[in-house]
């Protein structure tokens, strides 16, 4: 039986026999096959001890959240311990890939870059790792910048000492019998070079923000080589990095280049409420980058005419927005490319607003979902089959999700290519607002997309949690936003209405095309992405805060005040007429004007 506790992808998960969940994108995401458990997140209250004697692993957090290890056996019943609260299942992060200082106001050369260097501050990279040989990350005596480095892939933990050892060993071959931990990517390493790297063979020409700070190090683990790290290994590196910087009594600038399209995209999801309360722990600031689903087609957005009323035998209602096509019906119409192994389809609306909803496949096969008949439904159209979970509210959130899960039927590879169609008919709508999206575009087909997106709301998460630092990307060869870049708000005119909005999202935007890294092998190379717009801004909070704690001019100069000042010191962009906007928030990061005084 569904449990109000568990999230409604989780339900359906516990509910799907595994030879379907292997074959879904999402549904098995936290479970070993070899271990037969689930891993989980939960919120609780009090005392986990005695899970001990359901063979239940606990692994405290912060605030309230943990971290289970669950027999698959007891899976059934965990929800019924009264000290938990709610439990969600891990989703899969994905990193946000598609010169910078003198944009960002922080030009080399400049009085302020020659002060302010992050010195005193931690910056800590949760990522792909770093190569720590190269000389972006090291002192002028050639010994390391990295405090620590946790590679959750190994997992094991190597100091300042244990790096310095590896780096006197004479060669990388050397190094790496010390200190075997390495970027397969160079994605962390690129992140890291822009937030503090010191320009290394480049010079201060391709020095980072943060140049002198001190870093610290986690590179993200995952479940099987081939797959991707999850929101539960990035909750273990938040903690070990706030953690870390109590320890060493260092203020804290944690950089996060992932994200993940599941979820309603408010700020309500454990993992979004977790991160709002670390961001409390210390003397820190979260910088998250925006995602680059802004165009890659995976979002539909949009607001029904309110009625205030049943109107299930009516034919009067009139559709508002530009899906219509003035028959009272909504269609939202969904491209399924060749050679689509899996997909799933969100579709988020307020509880309080009735639909029938339809789906219709390429051949015209439909099936009708009533939003108020809740829990798992199992449908077959042409050659695929349909997994769909009608949910309900949860204890943090009045938004009602139905998902689809579109699997190969009878034996085959592939789902049905072409335009799948859902058809929504209001019954009652007080709201009216809906809103559907796709997986992450790194793990679809580029062909794979709605006919008519909107580019709002296109915020992956966790940059939609509400107290971190919410970056997007601009062009700053053109002085323009850059289209890749995940968007805001859709509702634009609710929040032009407000005045300092704690939900304005991005906070603003950073140089994030054809940007100048350290890659893996020593030297430079472009980059694009808001992964890469993201450490400008981790390297301009590390030096604000070296300017207040550190150089003792403002020991309170961390957490929201560092959000606070680097808004108002943002610049305006071309193209762009009002501020704060869904696009670029406040406007462009400039270092110099974001300073007091």
């Amino acid at each position: 039986m569904d449990s109000q506790k568990n999230e409604n992808l989780l339900n359906l998960a516990l509910d799907t026999p595994l030879v379907e969940r292997e074959r879904s994108l999402e549904l098995n995401v936290g479970y070993d096959m070899e271990e037969k458990n689930w891993e989980v997140i939960v919120k609780y209250h009090g005392n986990l001890q005695e899970l001990a004697q359901l063979g239940i692993i606990v692994e405290e957090l912060i605030a309230g959240y943990a971290i289970l290890t669950v027999p698959e056996s007891v899976m059934d019943s965990l929800a019924m311990i009264e000290q938990i609260e709610y439990v969600e299942k891990p989703k899969r992060l994905f990193f946000a890939d598609i010169v910078g200082n003198s944009a960002a106001c922080f030009a080399p050369g400049s009085m302020i870059s020659q002060t302010l260097t992050g010195k005193g501050v931690l910056v800590a990279v949760i990522d792909s790792g770093i190569s720590y040989w190269n000389e972006d990350f090291r002192n002028p005596d050639g010994t390391t910048r990295i405090r620590f480095l946790w590679d959750q892939v190994l997992a094991r933990e190597f100091d300042q000492t244990q790096i310095n050892a590896a780096l006197a060993a004479g060669s990388r071959q050397a190094a790496q019998q010390i200190v075997p931990s390495i970027d397969t990517t160079g994605h962390g390493t690129a992140v890291a070079g822009i937030a503090a790297g010191n320009g290394g063979r480049g010079g201060m020409a391709y020095a980072g923000i943060a140049r002198e700070s001190e870093l610290l190090i986690v590179r993200l683990g995952s479940p099987r080589a081939d797959s991707f790290p999850r929101t539960t290994e990035l909750m273990r590196a938040l903690t070990y990095a706030v953690n870390k910087s109590v320890e060493l009594q260092m203020p804290l600038a944690v950089n996060l280049s992932f994200g993940n399209t599941y979820g309603a995209h408010n700020g309500t999801s454990l993992v979004e409420r977790f991160l709002d309360n670390i961001s409390e722990v210390g003397r820190s600031v979260i910088c998250v980058g925006s995602g680059n689903e802004g165009a890659s087609g995976g979002h539909v957005g949009g607001s029904m005419k309110v009625t205030g009323r049943d109107t299930s035998e009516s034919t009067n209602t009139v559709n508002t927005i530009d899906n219509t096509v003035g028959d009272n019906i909504t269609r939202v119409e969904l491209v399924v490319g060749v050679y689509e192994t899996g997909l799933n389809v969100q579709l988020w609306k307020e509880y309080v607003d009735r639909y029938l909803v339809t789906l219709v496949s390429p051949a015209g096969e439909s099936f009708q979902v009533d939003t108020d008949q809740p829990g798992k439904q199992i449908y077959r159209l042409q050659q695929t089959q349909v997994l769909l979970y009608n949910g309900e509210p949860a204890p943090y959130m009045t938004s009602q999700e139905i998902y689809f899960d579109f699997l190969p039927a009878n034996g085959n590879r592939y789902l049905d290519q072409g335009v799948w169609t859902f058809q929504l008919r209001p019954l009652r709508t007080i709201t009216g607002n809906y809103t559907f999206y796709l997986p992450s575009g790194t793990v679809r087909s580029a062909n794979t997309r709605f006919v008519r997106p909107t580019p709002d709301v296109t915020l992956t998460i966790p940059s939609t949690a509400v107290k971190v630092i919410t970056v997007g990307a601009y062009d700053p060869g053109y002085e323009s936003y850059a289209d890749f870049s995940g968007r805001g708000y859709l509702y634009q005119q609710q929040v032009n209405s407000r005045t300092s909005d704690t939900y304005v999202k991005p906070d603003l935007a950073a140089p994030g095309v054809g940007i100048l890294a350290p890659n893996r092998d020593g030297g430079y190379s472009p980059v694009t992405g808001t992964s890469f717009a993201t450490p400008f801004v981790t390297g301009a909070a590390a030096v604000l805060m070296q300017w207040g704690i550190v150089n003792g001019n403002d020991p309170y100069l961390y957490g929201e005040k560092v959000k606070a000042y680097l808004r108002k010191g943002a610049k305006g962009i071309r193209g762009e007429r009002e501020y704060p906007n869904a696009r670029v928030g406040y406007g462009a990061i400039c270092v110099e004007d974001s300073l007091p005084g």
